[in-house]
């Protein structure tokens, strides 16, 4: 049986985290995106200055995070990327747990809009229990095949 941890729910702007919780995150998305992965690409994208950082922390411990990302305009899409656990803190469901506050965040400041990301080709069904719907053929990001995906207003 997987017990669900205790976690609190943050969601700031970059310029709101201290230095500790900001090297933390980015700590956190390279060890995963760079390092585990294998994929040496710019993690530091000149985007999180724009972004909404959605974190689940357990006591003071970060263990998994998200980016979001406000519609462009009226007719565009709020978008969720970036969204990764903790290695220490895997198998516990933090995955969905994560999913379910970004898309929580997304419909209370962004009712109107759906909601976009681009997925990891083997993690399309897990977005798929979510209500996202492939909209793309599969193309390759960084060496990985992604595809698109859009979750329509409720």
């Amino acid at each position: 049986m997987i017990t669900q941890p205790n976690y609190t729910v943050d969601a700031r702007r970059l310029d709101e985290l201290s230095a500790v919780e900001l090297y933390a995150l980015l700590k956190m998305r390279v060890d995963v995106f760079v390092v585990e992965q294998n994929c040496p690409y710019p993690e530091l994208d000149g985007k999180d200055a724009d972004a909404l950082h959605l974190r689940l922390l357990q006591d003071r411990d970060l263990i998994a995070a998200a980016r979001i990302f406000a519609p462009a305009d009226k007719d565009a899409p709020a978008k969720i990327g970036r969204v990764v656990v903790s290695p220490a803190h895997r198998g516990k469901r933090l995955g969905e747990a994560v999913m379910r506050e970004a898309i929580s965040v997304c419909e209370e400041r962004y009712p109107q809009a759906p909601i976009y990301l681009s997925a990891q080709s083997h993690l399309s069904r897990f977005y798929g229990s979510f209500g996202f719907e492939t909209t793309s053929e599969e193309y390759l990001e960084d060496g990985i095949p992604h595809v698109d995906m859009v979750r329509q207003v409720r």
